[in-house]
């Protein structure tokens, strides 16, 4: 390769040549410091606005903070008025449980010695009211094949350990039927039928002597005896009798009414 051909390719640029590039790389480094400081501050404007958003949130949970501890302390006082009512009311119930228990031991004695004088009274009416409803009772069952000629009062029913575990006030039999009646001033109540029930479960299982092998139904006999426990009484299968003078009637069911044998 000559001189003159290496002189040619290496040419130093003009000056007006220089000039134009100097100025083309002025403009480029002038565009790429813009776009620079463009992604600068939209950075920068990113970082502020997270910054905002975490200081938001952080307020928001303060406000939070503050809102629960507010309710805690509102939850405390609360818990402490209860508290205090609750105590107070304690101390009300123990003095009215105290004074309640006085009232009832002067009751309790007062009881006590009203008992021992009246005592013999009921012994004798109750043996009355048995002894009226007892007489000619099997009578009153003619619309039944039952025909139970046979009565026995005050039957006991014991265990197997020959302990009693009930008895029956009045009992009517023959060879084929057996009858348990229950006998009371009052009927008004459905615990005394509920009673009844169960004596009935323990003669079945516990079975005097006139009752072995033979068919049982129930019956319960009152001097006076309420609607209620008519009704009830019927509901559970036993035959209703209440005084009438001095006599006794069979008490006609308001609906109708099949006698449980058990």
């Amino acid at each position: 390769m000559s001189i003159t051909q290496t002189t040619e390719k290496w040419r130093v640029p003009s000056p007006e040549e220089f000039w134009e590039i100097f100025t083309k790389s002025q403009l480029e480094a002038q565009a790429r410091y813009r776009e620079w400081d463009a992604q600068l501050e939209k950075e920068k404007k990113e970082r502020e606005a997270r910054q905002k958003e975490r200081e938001a949130r952080q307020k928001e949970r303060e406000a939070r903070h503050k809102e629960w501890e507010a309710r805690q302390k509102e939850w405390e006082a609360r818990q402490k008025e209860r508290e205090a009512r609750q105590k107070e009311r304690e101390e009300e119930w123990e003095e009215w449980q105290k004074k309640s228990q006085e009232r009832q031991d002067k009751i309790d004695k007062q009881l006590d010695k009203l008992s021992k004088n009246v005592g013999g009274l009921n012994n004798s009416i109750g043996e009355l009211v048995e002894t009226l409803i007892a007489a000619r009772l099997w009578e009153k069952f003619s619309d039944y094949p039952y025909n139970l000629k046979r009565a026995y009062q005050r039957v006991p029913v014991f265990n197997e350990k020959n302990q009693i575990v009930t008895d029956i006030d009045i009992l009517l039999s023959n060879t084929e039927w057996v009858m348990a009646v229950e006998v009371k001033h009052t009927l008004h109540r459905t615990d005394e039928v509920d009673h009844h029930i169960v004596r009935m479960e323990r003669i079945r299982k516990y079975p005097p002597l006139e009752t072995i092998g033979k068919r049982l139904v129930g019956a319960m006999a009152g001097g006076v005896v309420t609607p209620e426990a008519r009704d009830y009484i019927h509901s559970a299968g036993f035959f209703v009798l209440e005084l009438t003078g001095e006599s006794v009637s069979l008490v006609k069911p308001a609906v109708e009414f099949t006698p449980r044998e058990w």
